[in-house]
């Protein structure tokens, strides 16, 4: 794996504007103040509950939302920035940079064949024009789905068989870097298993770059080479897969890794479980301070008044964390 950096994000913020009957006009603060980087060829896990701005995290790199503010860059060339007011055109970018979508069959238009959903890629781009059906009867095969299935509607699959139509027209384009938006969490658990060890058999084969984003930490864990912990929109704590389970930092990392089910009745019994306090907070009406503290047996005066900064604390371990 190379150490090169393939993107990097500086200070992303992503915010959507709402009106409630209540509050009036407010603001979602989904993605807020996040900044990390992916090296070329390496799985970037992110964690988190559900709606803590990870799909939205995921979504702003590739501008499918565009970005409130901070900067973007890939592959040393910055595509969004905007105190300088740079938005590059995502055109050309489309082809090195794609996602693979949560649920397959909302993803997947119901009145196009397989055939045209994977080809649709290659037309947008113009890409494969004379030897185009080979190429979408080599990516079908790739995914591990028959050439006869080419002429079927998404509604004839299995929802796994979707989610391998969905891979086959990410790859469609020969990308470098390809979001992962939760692509198992709709199947189940054996064929969740066939997904993650095809997309590690075409990262090794084809050189790709992955954010994995997903809520089963033991999956995280086997496919990820860094996790990264997002809470309430905030990046909490960064480091590489080994030591985030060895050794987590954060209190927030600490209670998720505790809940993570283990085989063994001998274990389990002898295991505490750390317990949250309360509901997770709005990203409409954030807590002041550290988002965590109302939530946090460890918050302090200072964790309520004055917000922490993400900092490297060890060699590559990034925490966000006034009591680390």
């Amino acid at each position: 794996m190379e150490d090169k950096k393939l993107l990097e994000i500086d200070h992303l913020v992503k915010h959507f504007d709402v009106t409630s009957a209540f509050t009036g006009k407010a603001k979602v603060q989904a993605v807020d103040d996040v900044s990390l980087f992916i090296n070329k060829g390496e799985t970037l896990g992110l964690v988190g509950e559900s709606g803590c701005g990870k799909t939205t995290l995921g979504r702003t790199i590739l501008r499918l939302h565009e970005p409130t503010s901070g900067r973007i860059t890939y592959n040393g060339e910055v595509i969004f920035d905007s105190e300088k007011n740079i938005k590059k055109d995502m055109y050309s970018y489309r082809r090195k940079m794609q996602i693979i979508f949560q649920d397959p069959s909302a993803s997947l238009d119901p009145r196009m064949t397989v055939r045209e959903i994977i080809g649709e890629a290659l037309d947008i781009h113009g890409l494969y024009q004379k030897n185009r059906n080979e190429r979408i009867k080599e990516l079908i095969k790739k995914v591990g789905l028959n050439e006869e299935h080419s002429n079927r509607y998404p509604h004839e699959f299995s929802g796994g068989q979707q989610q391998r139509i969905g891979i086959a027209r990410a790859l469609a384009v020969e990308p470098e870097f390809i979001v992962c938006d939760e692509p198992i969490s709709a199947l189940d658990v054996s064929i969740q298993a066939q997904i993650v060890n095809m997309l590690e058999d075409m990262q090794n084969e084809l050189g790709l770059t992955y954010l994995f984003i997903a809520h089963d930490l033991s999956v995280v864990k086997h496919i990820s080479n860094r996790i990264g912990v997002m809470y309430l929109g905030k990046l909490v704590e960064l480091v590489d897969a080994k030591r985030l389970y060895e050794n987590p930092l954060h209190p927030y990392t600490k209670s998720l890794l505790s809940a993570i089910p283990v085989p063994d009745p001998e274990v389990t019994r002898q295991k505490s479980r750390i317990k949250l306090q309360g509901e997770i907070p709005s990203p409409i009406n954030p807590p002041t301070g550290c988002r965590f503290h109302e939530r946090c047996q460890y918050a302090t005066e200072k964790c309520s008044q004055v917000e922490p900064q993400i900092r490297e604390l060890e060699d590559g371990h990034f925490v966000s964390c006034h009591n680390v």
